[in-house]
């Protein structure tokens, strides 16, 4: 028994010091391999070159009077967006234009020249008119009424004529409002009361306009025929049919400076007034902003024209010639009238070559005694 317990014994402290003879070499062995491993040479990283920051652009010069804030306002890079065409998934013309420079070109030339002196010349013509009305009055016939009438329009011609001058009338009060309303009735009545005048006067001009441009080509029908040159209609105008004279030129139905409105009115600037007008009542016929913007502005500049030509024609045709106006308003004209303003035509309807024809002694208005 007692050799057996120290046979065990023995055993177990041989197992404890294998134990510990193993764990002193596994030590041992950490500690060389530490020092290797702290030797061996480290590689650094590379280093990234330094990023070369352009220098910034400075702000460009600001003209006198400027309120443009340096830094916000970047012209070439503004400029590259306007002039390179940019995408769009809606089909149409321009779609894809982001920024469109002529409108404030249009709004420069509509505010400036075109207001200025559209302007000046809508006060100087009939300051002009009236000055020679006080100085020379109206043109007189120089015979007494014979109370006999010569047809002067038949009632197809007196309708298109007062359907196209009534509609011109609408036309330029609206169209003045539009134009210079700002300046003359906002600060009268208030920013509220010219906002619903504008919009009526631009309801207004939109659909009157058809009905002008309808009327202009109805009264080239049935005017035409008379309104053609001839020979004397030249010698009329050369000596300005008299005005200087105080003699009556001979002319037909219509003398050379009616024939000149003719054409210069209902052709000329009618045609040129219709077209840019149609441009800007119907913008979905797929035209460009910049169409728009030099149709307006040729509409503008036309309709002065034509507004300020047209007082000289309004002036002769009511209180510059006597007799006139009633031969527009009835259709029948003296034949003192016919002789003295248009002996040509007055010779060719006493001898039957005239469409037109003599109707014998003026009859009594309703009421007259």
């Amino acid at each position: 028994m007692k050799t057996t317990w120290w046979c065990s014994r023995q055993t177990s402290w041989r197992l404890l010091a294998g134990m510990a003879i193993g764990l002193v070499l596994s030590s041992g062995a950490s500690a060389q391999k530490a020092p290797a491993a702290a030797a061996a040479p480290t590689v650094a990283a590379p280093v990234a070159a330094p990023e070369v920051v352009p220098a910034a652009k400075p702000a460009p010069a600001l003209p006198a009077g400027s309120t443009a804030q340096p830094g916000w306002n970047v012209p070439p890079k503004w400029s590259d967006v306007e002039l390179k065409p940019q995408y769009a998934s809606v089909p149409g013309r321009e779609t894809n234009v982001l920024l469109e420079d002529k409108g404030q070109w249009w709004r420069t030339v509509r505010n400036g020249p075109v207001t200025f002196y559209g302007g000046i010349l809508m006060l100087v013509v009939p300051t002009l008119l009236l000055a020679f009305f006080a100085v020379k009055g109206p043109f007189k016939l120089h015979g007494a009424l014979s109370g006999k009438l010569i047809e002067r329009f038949n009632s197809a011609e007196r309708v298109v004529h007062w359907t196209m001058a009534l509609s011109f009338v609408a036309l330029s009060i609206s169209g003045l409002i539009l134009l210079f309303g700002k300046y003359l009735l906002l600060p009268v009545f208030g920013a509220s009361v010219f906002a619903w005048t504008a919009q009526v006067m631009k309801a207004v001009h939109n659909f009157i306009g058809p009905l002008f441009i309808f009327s202009l080509v109805a009264f080239f029908i049935l005017y035409v025929r008379d309104n053609f040159f001839k020979s004397h209609d030249f010698i009329w105008l050369s000596k300005f049919g008299g005005l200087l004279s105080a003699k009556e030129i001979p002319s037909g139905r219509f003398n050379g400076g009616e024939k000149v409105w003719f054409w210069l009115s209902i052709v000329v600037l009618g045609i040129v007034i219709s077209a840019s007008g149609l441009i800007l009542l119907f913008p979905n016929w797929d035209s460009t902003r910049e169409l728009m913007a030099e149709a307006n502005l040729v509409h503008g500049v036309i309709a002065i024209l034509f507004m300020a030509a047209s007082l000289a024609h309004i002036y002769m045709g009511t209180i510059g010639t006597q007799g006139a106006y009633q031969g527009m308003r009835e259709g029948y004209v003296d034949e003192t009238w016919a002789k003295e303003h248009h002996e040509m035509w007055y010779n060719d309807v006493r001898a039957g070559k005239a469409v037109q024809k003599p109707v014998g002694a003026a009859q009594p208005a309703a009421g007259d005694d």
